[in-house]
């Protein structure tokens, strides 16, 4: 996507410096920062401290950062190391999990010495196809805007939440690539960009959508039953960090209660899948998924652009304690359907395993 019409991807292998750069998301929206990643432990801590985001971003970093390990040390015990240390930095996103196990098949079953380049190849491969997985959910999502904007006059009003954009991916983004195309195909629309408290991830929505001339308005995270009550939202269209075998919903903390006003308000709700985030090992989203508690600075602290540049304030009384789940869990009756790269199916075992029978049976 572009940044004032330059194009971007939001990770990139820098030839001259023979080292990954990526977008540094916490400055954003408000400054634009590129850092270069040098060494393991810069990989982990980007991960942790959120410069990169996104279940699909943060399977394609640590790709990179097992690549950067096998170039330093190419043994069983450095790729081991690698695994664990970078396997350790978030617990909920699977994607995570499905990269570093890729590369460690892969790798292993290689001479140390071939290791290197193999690694730097895979961690590409494993980019270049979130671009293309995006890109597919956005064509199959673009048939649903397109259906119901031909049902009614003025825009297709649609609900996100957090942001499943294109820097939470390495391209495209997974929620908002239908958003993109329709709006690149002619279809009117308007997006309601939930703020997504505690850290304001509906900025970084907004400040995508308004780089592509997307008509969008920010909302307050509560808002969002009020507009279904009151029709001025026709479909609500999320991402995920891990979908179970059965289709629980894994996403940002506050989803689940945009599933239930969706479903009182018989508003459609899907959620934009790809592939490698169903964690075909795990049925029961509520008891099985491990629910990343963060920093309760993030609650109690916001950071924003202030008149001597950005800045952090605290919000609320010197001492209140906080608490900072990240995640919830949205069960699959909640959700209409997944928009997935092989096209809309229902959100069950049936659907998911009509869609990606080897993979299901694979990890059976």
């Amino acid at each position: 996507m572009k940044i004032d019409g330059v194009p971007y991807r939001s990770l990139w292998w820098s030839e001259a410096e023979d080292a990954l750069q990526i977008i540094d998301q916490r400055w954003l929206p408000h400054d634009l920062r590129i850092q270069t990643v040098r060494t393991l432990d810069e990989y982990a801590d980007a991960i942790v401290q959120m410069r990169v985001r996104g279940a699909p971003l943060i399977g394609a970093t640590a790709a990179y950062g097992v690549a950067l390990a096998m170039s330093n040390d190419p043994s069983d015990a450095a790729l081991s190391a690698a695994y664990d240390k970078l396997h350790a930095t978030r617990p909920t996103a699977i994607n995570l999990r499905w990269a570093l196990d890729r590369l460690r098949d892969a790798l292993g079953a290689l001479d140390p010495d071939r290791r290197k380049d193999a690694a730097l190849a895979l961690a590409h491969e494993i980019a270049d196809e979130d671009v293309g997985i995006n890109h597919a959910i956005g064509a199959y999502g673009l048939d649903l805007l397109r259906d119901i904007a031909a049902k009614k006059d003025g825009p297709v009003n649609v609900l996100t939440h957090c942001n499943a954009g294109w820097i939470a991916t390495v391209d495209w983004g997974t929620a908002t690539s239908p958003l993109y195309q329709a709006h690149d195909a002619g279809i009117p629309l308007h997006v309601w960009v939930d703020e997504t408290r505690p850290r304001n991830q509906g900025a970084l929505t907004s400040w995508e959508l308004g780089s592509h001339g997307v008509p969008h308005t920010y909302i307050t995270d509560n808002a969002g039953g009020h507009l279904m009550q009151r029709g001025l939202v026709d479909l609500v269209i999320t991402g995920t960090d891990r979908v179970t075998r059965r289709g629980d919903v894994c996403n940002k903390i506050g989803t689940y209660l945009k599933a239930l006003a969706a479903q009182d308000n018989g508003v459609p709700f899907y959620v934009a899948l790809p592939s490698p985030t169903i964690d075909w090992r795990v049925s029961d989203g509520i008891a099985e998924i491990p629910i990343e508690e963060r920093d309760p600075r993030e609650v109690t602290h916001i950071q924003g652009a202030t008149e001597g540049g950005i800045g952090e304030v605290r919000v609320t009384p010197e001492g209140t304690p906080a608490r900072n789940d990240a995640f919830d869990v949205t069960p699959s009756r909640l959700v209409t359907g997944f928009i997935t790269e092989r096209g809309i199916c229902e959100a069950s075992e049936d659907g998911l395993t009509g869609l990606f029978p080897q993979e299901a049976k694979r990890s059976a």
